[in-house]
């Protein structure tokens, strides 16, 4: 198979090739290591292509049988694998055990390959890290592939494999999605489990899931990866249907929440306004009723809230370093993380309830605010991909309060319903003026996946993305 036929094929289309006999997984590995050999050294995504990568084994059967899958370098876990979570304080670190997520993964034939790139502990929307270096964007090398799920997203949208692992706490899968031109998914709370370690990821902001090129491969991963695990502590609603299924089914007439205007303190982008304004007048058309709505929470609680409970995830890292018998400082952790690591553990009680209480404020303001809609429609960001370092954790110059804030005001439209828990999707609807792709967020509400899958259906059939392709791919 060469690099045109391999890159051609979304996760489900290789996977009906193998079923067929028509390539094996193997020649699918062999294409996915070409594709990283070619394009990786410019946009520096893969921070390990496993060297046994073609001989790794797996089920003959399953939705994604035989396709190449990168690992996110930190969450989701696999035995006797490496996994440092772009840390120089976890080099060498080697996991114990395979995560309920990776167990499903496998029994759905995916074949792990290696390990994408993340900024220091997942803890930025820039993927750049004193330990493995700028992951790079490969609409624009000069521009950031967004983060936390950088690497995964700048892999799949160069063509390295066709699908990835990413997770999300405060964006990290629809931030470098809507940089990078891809389909990311941020299920319910609940949806996808995260253990047996981190069912409880950062308080439940963080969810688990993939970056992907169509609306199909989102919907059959939901189908792999939803469903509950012993001690989740999350139990939602069971979906009516297998989520494929939704693709055949209508969409009904729905009440579309718009927001025009910024949650945050960054202003919306000319560029991302106008293709916010084209996916609008395309939901009218299909019959769909669209409203304007204001901020529906404070962006000032989205700053304490999401970033607070963010940064309560770092109490544990002087113990994680004793642990490790390694030092907590400059040599071990990056400038901005040592700052927040500080800063939490002189938090008081008092102030670390208060960020709970803020979680649950912005819950019930969002859903008071939003309660007539079924889904909301949102810029991904109110930006473009901009330049390397703006908020990287890699920056001596930035303390700990204005990278919080800098990071934060970038992805109000995202954090935001990491603390409600409901599902979001960005889907890439367009280019700026640079040529940069523009995510397009749609909301749901809480545990209904099944009405984003038809709507993200509904916008791919009327505006398709999938002939879209990166100056930096591996088909080129």
């Amino acid at each position: 198979m060469n690099l045109s036929d391999y890159c051609s094929h979304d996760a489900t289309g290789l996977a009906d090739l193998v079923r067929r006999g028509e390539v094996s997984a193997r020649e699918l590995t062999e294409a996915a290591r070409a594709a990283h050999e070619k394009v990786d050294p410019e946009i520096n995504a893969v921070v390990e292509f496993y060297a046994d990568a073609e001989t790794v084994s797996g089920p003959e059967e399953g939705a994604f049988v035989g396709v190449p899958f990168l690992r996110k370098d930190i969450g989701s876990t696999e035995a006797g694998r490496l996994q440092e979570c772009g840390s120089r304080l976890m080099k060498g670190n080697v996991a114990k055990a395979d995560s309920y997520y990776t167990a499903r993964a496998k029994g759905a034939g995916l074949r792990y390959a290696g390990r994408s790139a993340v900024p220091e502990f997942a803890f930025a929307g820039f993927t750049e890290t004193l330990l493995e270096g700028v992951t790079r964007n490969p609409w624009s090398l000069d521009r950031s592939a967004g983060g936390s799920s950088g690497g995964a997203a700048a892999a799949v949208a160069a063509g390295v494999v066709p699908m990835a692992h990413a997770s999300d706490g405060g964006g990290s899968i629809r931030i470098p999605a809507g940089w990078c031109g891809l389909v990311g998914l941020n299920p319910s709370r609940g949806r996808v489990s995260g253990g047996p370690d981190n069912q409880d990821s950062l308080f439940g902001l963080a969810r688990e899931f993939v970056v992907c090129r169509t609306v199909r491969d989102m919907a059959a991963a939901l189908d792999v990866f939803a469903g509950p695990e012993p001690g989740d502590p999350f139990i939602i609603a069971r979906p009516e249907r297998p989520y494929l299924e939704e693709l055949q089914r209508p969409t009904g007439k729905l009440r579309v929440g718009l927001a025009r205007t910024a949650w945050g303190r960054v202003p919306i982008a000319a560029d991302v306004l106008a293709v916010l304004d084209e996916t609008a007048a395309l939901l009218a058309a299909m019959g769909h009723e669209i409203e304007e709505i204001a901020p529906p929470a404070d962006p000032e609680d989205i700053m304490v809230g999401v970033m607070g409970g963010f940064n309560l995830g770092l109490a544990d890292m002087p113990a994680l370093a004793r642990s490790l018998n390694r030092p907590l400082d400059a040599t071990t952790m990056e400038p901005v993380l040592l700052k927040l690591t500080e800063q939490t553990l002189a938090m008081s009680p008092a102030e670390i309830v208060n960020i709970f209480e803020v979680m649950r404020k912005i819950r019930h303001d969002v859903a008071i605010a939003t309660q007539r809609f079924d889904i909301l429609l949102t810029p991904t960001t109110p930006v473009t991909a901009p330049e390397h370092g703006r908020f990287a954790t890699t920056r001596e110059d930035l303390t700990a309060a204005e990278f919080s804030e800098g990071d934060t005001t970038l992805f109000t439209f995202l954090g935001t319903f990491n603390a409600t828990g409901q599902p979001s999707v960005s889907l890439p609807l367009g280019l700026d003026g640079n040529g940069m792709p523009i995510g397009i967020q749609v909301v749901g509400r809480f545990a209904d996946e099944a009405t984003l899958v038809r709507v993200a259906r509904d916008l791919e059939d009327a505006r398709p993305w999938s002939a879209l392709r990166a100056p930096v791919h591996a088909a080129r």
